[in-house]
């Protein structure tokens, strides 16, 4: 039975626009959940166990709804490229790799171990084609009591020839066997995953659709990220209107299943009426889009049309799986958009992607994200006592400081679903 009380400085959102902080409050987790949060702890709760995190900052986990854990191996290399030469050069060379699983064993032991120690209590996370790696990726994040969809990737053109499936029929009968066989995870489900439309044929997409539908598997992948990207689909796709009728001919853009596309950066207002009328949620990803100058996505224009989005790391074209970092660069870039391109669009403030790093991104999961009642006992203790300053900061302050200093090597205790994960000593 997990049931006790957390006390500090406890930071959440309710809504994009509202952050609420109280300091040196009280969070109550009972079985795994949120109960409530009290500015004094009632008494009903006094026998519960207690953790005492005086003057420290609380904050829910944050989701990473886009990372590729096979490249993390590279991250902060090829960034001079762009989108498509970057996967040619980098991108597909490493993920070669991983069919040899000492490789993969030893490189994604690395990614979970990293993970585990980010403020990250959640991801959306893409493997490569090789069905027994992605299996080895799914324990070792399962071991960690992170809460992941992991994704066996599936492609079958347009990349080196031994990541290309052999051909719909086999990639489905390989995908099927993956997701049978790894569904019994505590922590850890599978997700489907078509790389991106250049690099699936519509036989293969047919083939996807039918193990959707038959396994309840949502879906996630990339839309509408590079100029370049989208006219190569338009090539590919004849008859479609934009990029994502691509996927949605085939079923695989949200209702009845969620799905999550990545990027948007260049997203015609006809394909995001269509995600806001299916529930698809977009990972916005700053570092990468920046890194791989791909461009500035309109997330404003997201927020105000009611499009669920939260935030992805994306490495490794993101060089960091720090959310802290996405939240800052996802600010600066709007201010960016802002002054340079569409006046129109006001930039982002601390409350929004804070909102996105957390409640926006853990929807995708359910009720996480947030420590309001009823929502899964995900939190993430801070100790920014080391960060030294002469002036006296509130909560807020001390807040804001972490997500532009990208500060998470200063946390000292991590839950996820009402489970301590680790707690360091101090």
């Amino acid at each position: 039975m997990r049931k006790f009380v957390i006390k500090g400085n406890i930071c959440y959102s309710k809504t994009s626009d509202e952050l609420c902080i109280i300091e040196n409050g009280y969070v109550v987790c009972e079985n795994g959940i949120c109960t409530g949060v009290y500015e004094e702890l009632p008494e009903c709760y006094a026998i519960f166990p207690f953790y005492d995190y005086t003057d420290k900052i609380i904050i829910p986990g944050f989701t990473d709804l886009h990372v590729h854990a096979p490249q993390y191996s590279f991250r902060g290399l090829g960034m001079d490229l762009e989108l498509i030469g970057w996967l040619d050069t980098h991108t597909f060379v490493e993920e070669a790799k991983y069919s040899d699983l000492e490789y993969a064993d030893n490189a994604y032991g690395i990614f979970a171990e990293d993970l585990l120690n980010s403020a990250t209590t959640r991801a959306c996370v893409f493997g490569t084609i090789h069905p027994e790696a992605t299996a080895l990726l799914m324990e070792k994040l399962d071991n960690t009591g992170i809460k992941a969809y992991v994704g066996k990737v599936n492609m079958d053109r347009n990349s080196l020839g031994n990541l290309c499936e052999k051909s719909p029929e086999e990639a489905f009968a390989d995908t099927e066997k993956w997701i049978t066989g790894n569904m019994g995870f505590e922590n850890v489900k599978p997700i489907l995953t078509p790389r991106f439309i250049p690099t699936c044929s519509d036989g293969l997409m047919e083939k996807l659709s039918i193990l959707q539908q038959k396994y309840s598997l949502p879906v996630q992948s990339h839309l509408s990220e590079n100029l370049g990207e989208i006219q190569w689909v338009k090539e590919l796709c004849p008859g479609t209107a934009f990029y994502g009728e691509a996927y949605d001919r085939h079923g695989m853009f949200g209702k009845p299943l969620p799905a999550i596309m990545a990027h948007c950066v260049h997203s015609s207002q006809d394909e995001l009426e269509l995600m806001k009328k299916q529930n698809v949620f977009i990972a916005h990803c700053p570092e990468s889009n920046t890194n791989l100058s791909s461009g500035i996505a309109p997330v404003r224009t997201f927020l105000d049309m009611g499009i669920k989005t939260g935030l992805g790391s994306d490495i490794a074209a993101g060089s960091s799986l720090s959310l802290f970092k996405a939240m800052a660069m996802a600010i600066q870039c709007s201010k960016l958009r802002w002054r340079l391109k569409d006046q129109s669009l006001a930039p982002l403030r601390i409350e929004e992607v804070f909102y996105l790093a957390t409640k926006g991104g853990g929807e995708f999961f359910g009720n996480a994200g947030s420590f309001e009642q009823g929502y899964e006992f995900d939190a993430v203790i801070i100790d920014d006592s080391t960060l030294k300053h002469p002036q006296k900061l509130n909560a807020r302050e001390r807040l804001e400081r972490l997500v532009y200093l990208a500060e998470d090597r200063h946390i000292i205790a991590k839950f996820v679903s009402g489970r301590k994960l680790f707690e360091k000593i101090i």
